[in-house]
């Protein structure tokens, strides 16, 4: 009888010494887990960096066409004044040739990075969704050992109420 006694009680103790140190892991896992407020700053700082990316990006563009065209429109310039009697045919269509061609060039550079940002906003959208669902799974599955344990120790305390000061109740419900 008295070793069923010892057995039990290692039994108690191994029990409520593993509820205990789960108490804490759950604890440090809550102080460590991320919120959706947390999550929703990450979006909006990511999103805000990518917004200010983005402008910057279209502000160069912009500035790169606007230097790129005049030094074009210099060039034609001088070619036009120098020979304008000979060349003002050929010189005409091609500079709506090329301007037609960069203009399409820059479009579609600009469309492509346009694009490609966006990409990048649905991924990170997307991987932040995923890290949501894998903390929300965990937290429920550690409850879920947390219920089942406490579970055991309300069974074996009805025998011995003592083992419920453990977790933190003096009689059982």
């Amino acid at each position: 009888m008295r070793l069923v006694s010892e057995s039990n009680e290692n039994l108690i103790g191994f029990i409520a010494s593993t509820v205990e140190k789960l108490r804490d892991d759950v604890e440090n896992m809550r102080r460590e887990m991320a919120t959706k407020a947390d999550l929703a700053r990450l979006e909006g700082k990511l999103t805000e960096k990518i917004g200010a990316d983005l402008g910057q990006v279209e502000g160069r563009l912009s500035e790169k066409i606007d230097t790129d065209l005049a030094r074009l429109e210099g060039k034609l310039s001088e070619k036009i004044d120098t020979d304008l009697a000979r060349l003002e045919g050929k010189l005409s269509e091609r500079i709506d040739t090329d301007l037609a061609r960069l203009e399409g060039k820059l479009s579609e550079r600009i469309e492509v990075t346009s694009t490609s940002i966006r990409g990048d906003v649905e991924q990170t959208h997307l991987r932040l969704d995923t890290i949501e669902h894998s903390i929300s799974s965990r937290f429920e599955h550690v409850q879920s050992e947390l219920s089942r344990l406490r579970s055991a120790v309300y069974l074996l305390g009805r025998d011995q109420p003592d083992v419920l000061r453990f977790l933190g109740q003096t009689e059982p419900n």
